[in-house]
């Protein structure tokens, strides 16, 4: 069955079963104004200070994003023909609602594996578990490795997919450099602390002989 014409580049890609989208950008988004109740609730706590409040607020609308969204679109067999999926391939990219197997590769472990180590880096660090560290810098590095994938897949392809302008610099690049620029900043900042702590370690061994 052929769908409707879409509006998503290139115009030759072929959408079996299309329908144009109808939901708004705020009826979809609106999920994550729960990653906000974070920076309220961990405003109880005196010990959290408010750089791990930050993160939480972030493990939070990252970990979201990946299992929900992330997460509809990798396991639910009729996204491409879902408003909900339309409206991601129009902010992403046309590989979303053509289910490339590349992006579905890459999704499918971002689900399956940091979406759910997100959520837990916000529970280990309201906690203070001794492993918020090493599960913030590693899942940051697996996010830097996704984003680039990500991006030079649709590179080698040609660039094409995104249908505007707009949408290419503000929501393909803009919006995904997230992804590049904070994971960075985590890791560097988990790095520092881990090497911090077993240069400390290392002192107090010496120190004992």
């Amino acid at each position: 069955m052929e769908g409707q014409p879409h509006p998503y580049a290139p115009t030759d890609l072929k959408l079996p079963g299309y329908v144009p989208n109808f939901l708004t950008q705020f009826t979809i988004v609106s999920v994550y104004g729960l990653s906000s109740l974070i920076w309220i609730l961990s405003g109880r706590s005196r010990k959290l200070a408010k750089i791990d409040r930050l993160l939480m607020c972030w493990w939070a609308f990252t970990g979201l994003t990946h299992v929900i969204l992330e997460g509809y679109f990798v396991f639910s067999p009729e996204f491409y023909k879902d408003k909900t999926a339309h409206y991601l391939a129009e902010v992403c990219d046309s590989r979303y609602a053509a289910r490339d197997a590349a992006t579905v590769t890459v999704e499918g472990v971002t689900v399956v594996f940091e979406g759910r180590a997100s959520l837990l880096a916000v529970c280990a660090i309201a906690s203070g578990k001794s492993y918020s560290y090493i599960l913030q810098f590693s899942v940051s590095l697996g996010q830097l490795y996704g984003t680039a994938v990500y991006f030079l897949t649709a590179y080698l392809e040609g660039d094409h997919f995104a249908a505007s302008s707009y949408h290419c610099y503000v929501y393909y690049i803009g919006a995904n450099a997230s992804w590049v620029v904070i994971p960075s900043l985590i890791a560097i900042r988990c790095w520092n602390k881990i090497f911090s702590a077993v240069q400390v370690q290392g002192q107090k061994k010496t120190k004992s002989h």
